[in-house]
């Protein structure tokens, strides 16, 4: 019985030993994760390009695969409009017909930007007539340069690639108020303002 005895004290000995052990390791470590993380001093979020900067050249691609170039330069007097959606979007189903409905109107070349995996996407295209026919681009370089956190945002570009207007958009108010009083005669090969004439406003 005294033997019984002396064996489990000696156990629980080792046990303690090993727990000291252990939480002086682990306040080490605390120590030298709390080293890591102190901070730097006031850091300031890096604020995405606005209305007035330029967008720098990016080659994204399409969900084809085929390569799509932002911030190129375009023909004179044309301007780039882009819309950022996500299949998951309901707002953005709601806003799609509409965007191509105004960029239609005034001209302006509408590129979609997806956001999300590509599967998505494409299931998301399949399924709106009014998103076919429309460049639909992936990456989020550009979303990132631009600091696009919410969607549908809208961003407006001209042919050097200047940013004229940027903001989030859910009603064709919205999108026609942030187009200003820009007006351009809508190019060939977008004339189908007339199907997309029920878009909720």
């Amino acid at each position: 019985m005294m033997l019984f005895l002396y064996i489990w004290q000696g156990l629980l000995t080792v046990l303690a030993l090993g727990l000291a052990v252990m939480l002086v390791a682990l306040a080490r470590q605390i120590g030298v994760l709390h080293e890591r993380l102190a901070p730097l001093g006031n850091q300031e979020a890096k604020p995405g390009l606005d209305v007035g900067q330029i967008v720098p050249r990016l080659v994204l691609h399409t969900l084809q695969g085929q390569p799509f170039v932002v911030g190129d330069t375009l023909p004179a007097g044309a301007k780039q409009l882009l819309l950022f959606v996500a299949a998951e979007c309901p707002v953005c189903k709601r806003v799609i017909p509409i965007a191509r409905q105004v960029a239609a109107e005034r001209g302006l070349d509408l590129v979609f930007v997806g956001d999300g995996p590509e599967p998505e996407l494409k299931s998301m295209v399949a399924a709106r007539p009014e998103m076919q026919g429309i460049p639909l681009i992936t990456g989020v370089e550009l979303a990132l340069v631009l600091q696009i956190n919410r969607m549908p945002a809208m961003v407006l570009l001209d042919e050097r690639g200047t940013i004229l207007a940027k903001d989030l958009v859910n009603t064709r108010r919205q999108i026609e108020g942030l187009l200003g009083n820009m007006t351009a005669t809508p190019p060939q090969g977008l004339t189908d303002t007339g199907a997309m004439s029920h878009a909720a406003v």
